[in-house]
């Protein structure tokens, strides 16, 4: 087993079809199908049903995926050390992110970013919020965007805004009929899908309050460790999953978002380190001052006391 069959796996997986992961990773079908079966043999246990249209995972392939997220993506973060290293002569700025953040504007952030500081060494670190707060006072990390609310006399946060919740459901799901919002009260009969399943608290604990507060006991709850895992069960109908808005950006055939009948939203949270005065900060502060100003968001005001001053007339 190597980290290539893993990355082959993981496309055939997110595209639950042998032609199209072949297409996506640019070689024949069959080579793929090859090395597929013999990570089968190895592991000694089927990673698909493939009788199932559209084809998907097993239960052993379920605990397989999550396995293959994780070593994948400590094989990326380790090549991004040893980049980092490499160019350690140039000043860097490292922003821990929650997965779901990249379809929130994020990307534009960190391009803005990129082109207003273009001598600076960026570095994306994928890490739950929770997490963040650790690694800002370690210095691991010099500012994080989360989305659970947390009290620490060390951590400045501000909430850029409040992102509205969707209902992610499998296609030809039953809520489905009639184009209509979801009530939330309609999911105490279905099976529900949270994600991260830890560290804790997260993002999970944000929509199992929301399901409390509005008197929902799911038929079943299940924890999923990431957002890519809970989708690719919301499309093989193991249950319902509630997302922020922005998620259908990642444009997915098998699976309908839509709107709920409650109001329920999620924060994104930008944390540093109180008293930070970095001139990289007020960068990428400034950054969000101006995006927010072109998408005719209001500004949080405690985030301007973070701008640079004007230099000079």
């Amino acid at each position: 087993m190597d980290i290539r069959q893993l990355r082959y796996f993981l496309a055939v997986a997110a595209e639950r079809n042998f032609s199209r992961a072949a297409e996506r990773l640019n070689m024949a079908q069959p080579p793929l199908s090859r090395q597929i079966q013999q990570l089968e043999q190895e592991v000694g246990a089927s990673l698909f049903d493939r009788d199932s249209r559209p084809m998907a995972l097993t239960d052993a392939g379920r605990l397989f995926y999550e396995q293959a997220i994780q070593v994948t993506r400590r094989m990326d973060e380790m090549k991004e050390a040893m980049r980092a290293f490499v160019t350690s002569n140039r000043p860097g700025f490292i922003v821990g992110f929650v997965p779901s953040v990249l379809y929130a504007r994020l990307p534009d952030i960190i391009r803005g970013f990129r082109r207003a500081a273009p001598d600076v060494d960026l570095r994306l670190v994928e890490m739950m919020s929770i997490e963040q707060i650790a690694a800002l006072k370690e210095g691991r990390i010099d500012v994080g965007f989360g989305r659970v609310r947390f009290d620490d006399p060390a951590i400045g946060r501000e909430v850029l805004r409040e992102e509205r919740l969707v209902a992610a459901l499998p296609i030809g799901h039953r809520l489905l009929a009639g184009e209509r919002p979801i009530d939330l009260a309609e999911l105490s009969d279905e099976a529900v899908i949270v994600y991260p399943r830890e560290p804790r608290p997260s993002y999970a604990d944000q929509v199992l309050s929301l399901l409390r507060d509005q008197g929902v006991k799911p038929l079943v709850v299940h924890e999923v460790r990431e957002l890519q895992t809970a989708l690719g069960l919301v499309a093989a109908e193991d249950g319902i999953c509630i997302v922020p808005a922005s998620v259908h950006m990642m444009g997915r055939r098998d699976i309908v978002f839509r709107e709920l009948v409650q109001r329920a939203v999620s924060p994104i949270i930008i944390s540093h380190r109180r008293g930070d005065t970095s001139p990289h900060l007020a960068t990428m502060i400034g950054v969000i001052a101006g995006l927010y100003q072109q998408w005719g968001w209001p500004m949080p005001s405690g985030l301007m006391r973070h701008l640079a001053p004007p230099t000079g007339e």
